[in-house]
């Protein structure tokens, strides 16, 4: 198979109603039971039953102040990992990812991730449409405020509604994933420019339709074992630009990068668009 305690009122107001949600049943169902871990919880969501190729979702609830990762964790964390190999007449799932924030890592960098609630959609192909189909996942993941804590579910769910009550939610998940782009698409987020100075230093120009917005910017690697910094933002840039910068720095051992394809995570206002390049 292919797998792609409460500090002021407030706050103890807030971790009791995330513990009622917890507890909530599963709507319908469409839904599987919350699974409730460290200062969090996880579960499975179903997409409308029709054709080979299914949504559906991996829903985390976070208590406040907590977070957990995105696929590529930044200067510190752990990312989600996800085993679906005891699912019934599934062929493939693949793991979409959308745009992750920027936080603080409390070591002087920063990391990737969600925090309070997060979809992450599953596109599922079915060995057999006509057939039942039941996804079951082993899902292993971080929470983290100041300390981490190590997670690990269990869930299961079948797919049985020809009209689900989640495709709404899941619909809302998919339009927070990063869209494909090319270099110099004429999109109110893009990316102008990429260029490599030196052997090391690699340099992003951005344009945005409204300056205002804050922008960042993340940059992977064609395998998990690069390990490239987040881009940092330049004081100085051409007018009406964003300029980035990065060094080719946690490369695997023995690694050139010349050719390496690359992906770029833009994220700024609303908008979230993924480029892939080849490294001149």
């Amino acid at each position: 198979m292919i797998t792609k305690a409460p500090l002021d009122a407030r706050s103890g107001i807030a971790v009791a109603l995330l513990a009622v949600a917890f507890s909530a049943p599963a709507t319908a169902q469409d839904a599987s039971p919350w699974q409730q871990g460290s200062h969090s919880a996880v579960r499975l969501l179903a997409g409308s039953r029709s054709g080979a190729v299914l949504l559906g979702g991996v829903a985390f609830q976070l208590e406040p102040g907590w977070k957990t990762y995105w696929r590529t964790p930044g200067d510190s964390g752990v990312p989600p990992r996800f085993d679906f190999s005891r699912s019934d007449n599934v062929d493939a799932v693949t793991v979409l990812w959308p745009a992750p924030s920027k936080f603080p890592d409390g070591a002087g960098g920063h990391s990737l991730g969600y925090h309070d609630q997060v979809v992450l959609p599953l596109r599922i192909a079915a060995k057999n449409a006509d057939k039942p189909i039941t996804l079951r996942a082993t899902v292993t993941y971080a929470v983290c405020a100041k300390l981490c804590v190590p997670v690990e579910a269990s869930i299961e769910l079948p797919f049985v509604s020809v009209a689900s009550t989640e495709d709404s939610a899941l619909a809302a998940a998919l339009d927070t994933v990063p869209k494909p782009a090319r270099i110099g698409d004429p999109n109110p987020l893009t990316i102008r420019d990429v260029k490599r100075k030196g052997e090391s230093a690699v340099t992003v120009d951005v344009v945005t339709a409204n300056p205002k917005d804050d922008v960042d910017l993340f940059v992977e690697g064609p395998t998990p074992d690069w390990a490239l910094p987040i881009p940092t933002r330049l004081n100085r840039a051409p007018r009406g630009v964003k300029r980035f910068s990065f060094n080719l720095e946690g490369l695997p051992p023995d690694t050139k990068p010349e050719g390496a394809a690359l992906k770029l995570t833009l994220v700024g206002g609303k908008q979230a668009y993924e480029f892939n390049i080849n490294l001149d």
